[in-house]
């Protein structure tokens, strides 16, 4: 189950806790989607507890796009990284 928690300090910040599955992705791009142009969007994956390749190659998608990570463990960075090189 993924909990998502917005908030906006001039930056919108996507706090995710727990686990990101397939059927998340489309809500979190629409999230995205919804703001406006030209905002910093940041997704904070502090209480992010697992999530799978569907969601390791959404947070690869999103990191291209220029939406900041922030906390990302070390081993989903790893992830991210094999994902990106692989692409």
């Amino acid at each position: 189950m993924l909990r998502i928690h917005k908030t906006t300090n001039g930056d919108v910040v996507l706090n995710l806790s727990g686990r990101i599955d397939k059927e998340d992705i489309a809500e979190l791009e629409a999230l995205i989607a919804a703001e406006e142009k030209g905002r910093r969007i940041i997704l904070d994956l502090k209480d992010m507890t697992l999530t799978g390749q569907e969601g390791i190659a959404f947070l690869a998608q999103c990191e291209g796009a220029g939406i900041a990570l922030a906390n990302c463990d070390p081993y989903v960075r790893e992830w991210i990284t094999i994902q990106n090189n692989g692409s």
